[in-house]
C-alpha cells in the first residue's frame, strides 16, 4: 500500500483545527485541544490504534468545549476518509473489547461509507475534570458522519466514570487498527461485494 497519511484544516468563526493523520504510524500523539481529559482520550486512540495524530485545535472554549470536540471530531474523520482512500485491501471491519478495573466496553467498526453512530453508554457522572460526558457522542457523531464509518460502541459495565470512557477510547483505537490494516489475502482487493465502498 502507498503512503496512507492526509492533512486537513477545519476554519470556522468558532474553531481552527489542523488534523494530520499516518494510518501506519507508530502510536504517536503531538495534541492541543485546550480540553486537557479530550487529549489524554486521544492518547489512547493513537497509541492502541499505532496510528499517529498532530492535532492542534482553538475553540471559543471560553464559551464550552462543545464546538472544539465536536469539530475536531469532524476533521478527524474528514482526514480518516482523505488518509485510507478507496479502501482496497484493508479489513474493512474491526472490533474490540477493553476492560479497565471495573469497566467493559466493546467497540464495532466498518469502514462501510455509510455513516451511523450506535452509542449504548451510560455515564456514571456528567463531567470528568472539566469535560461533559456529552460531548463524547458529539465527537463520535462528528467522526462518523465524515469518516463515512458505521461505529458502535457499548459500555458494557462500570462506574468509574474516567474509566468508562478510556476503555471506550481504547477499544475504539483497536477497533481502528484492525479495520485499517492492510488484509494480505485481499491483495489490493475490494472489501464489499459491490466492488465499490
Amino acid at each position: 500500500m502507498s503512503a496512507r497519511i492526509a492533512t486537513v484544516s477545519r476554519d470556522t468563526n468558532e474553531t481552527q483545527i489542523k488534523v494530520s493523520v499516518n494510518l501506519d504510524g507508530e502510536g504517536r500523539l503531538s495534541c492541543k485541544t485546550g480540553v486537557p481529559f479530550l487529549d489524554h482520550m486521544l492518547d489512547q486512540v493513537a497509541r492502541h490504534g499505532m496510528i499517529d495524530l498532530d492535532i492542534n485545535a482553538n475553540g471559543d472554549l471560553h464559551i464550552d468545549d462543545h464546538h472544539t470536540v465536536e469539530d475536531l471530531g469532524i476533521t478527524l474523520g474528514q482526514a480518516f476518509f482523505e488518509a485510507i482512500g478507496d479502501k482496497r485491501g484493508i479489513y474493512r471491519y474491526g472490533h474490540a473489547y477493553v476492560p479497565l478495573d471495573e469497566a467493559l466496553s466493546r467497540v464495532v467498526i466498518d469502514f462501510s461509507g455509510r455513516p451511523g453512530l450506535y452509542m449504548n453508554v451510560e455515564f456514571t457522572r456528567d463531567n470528568i475534570g472539566s469535560m461533559d460526558t456529552q460531548l463524547f457522542w458529539e465527537f463520535f457523531q462528528g467522526f462518523v458522519n465524515h469518516a463515512r464509518v458505521t461505529l458502535h460502541i457499548d459500555n458494557i459495565k462500570g462506574f468509574n466514570a474516567h474509566h468508562q470512557a478510556e476503555t471506550i477510547f481504547k477499544a475504539f483505537g483497536r477497533a481502528l487498527r484492525m479495520a485499517v490494516a492492510e488484509d494480505p489475502r485481499m491483495a489490493g482487493q475490494m472489501p464489499s461485494t459491490k466492488g465499490s465502498l
